[in-house]
């Protein structure tokens, strides 16, 4: 898995997660191999929680612990991924695309329950990076947001998601 491309990596999650035949400990093991890699966990996250699984609505102990075994690899994607989907869920419906917007209301609802399950202090931390780039447009995230392009609606939006998933106060 070391030397998968991001797009084996998604290839891999979809048919990772749709297998039958795994155990708990093996899944466990798949996963938390997979999110060694920055490929293999953003990979991962883009199967994950984009797809159709009801494991990504309900993540079983095993997909928590492979998770959590990889703080440093998932964290900023956990963030990073809440910030993406909600501020996308503003996009879309400022273009008149409500499925689309849907979509990224249902990643941004799945990437917050992952990030309370998980629990981590790493995620925490970032999180609080981020907040007080929204609302200070400088520092560790300043950069992120100016990439992107969100403007202040979608910066408050984020702002908003992580004090609701409970990372910041």
């Amino acid at each position: 898995m070391k030397n998968m491309t991001f797009e084996e990596t998604i290839a891999y999650t979809e048919t990772l997660l749709a297998r039958k035949d795994l155990d708990e400990s093996q899944l466990k093991s798949e996963i938390s191999m997979l999110v060694k890699t920055s490929n293999g966990a953003r990979g991962f996250f883009v199967s994950f929680l984009t797809g159709e699984w009801e494991l990504a609505d309900r993540p079983s102990p095993a997909i928590i612990q492979a998770l959590q075994s990889e703080p440093n690899a998932i964290a900023e994607l956990l963030v990073k991924n809440l910030a993406m989907s909600t501020a996308m869920a503003i996009t879309h419906r400022r273009n008149g695309k409500p499925d689309l917007a849907d979509d990224s209301d249902r990643v941004a609802k799945r990437t917050a329950l992952l990030i309370e399950k998980v629990d981590l202090p790493e995620v925490q931390a970032i999180a609080i990076q981020m907040r007080d780039s929204t609302t200070s447009n400088v520092g560790e995230y300043s950069a992120f947001f100016a990439k992107w392009g969100y403007d202040t609606e979608q910066k408050q939006a984020i702002s908003n998601a992580l004090i609701s998933s409970r990372l910041t106060s």
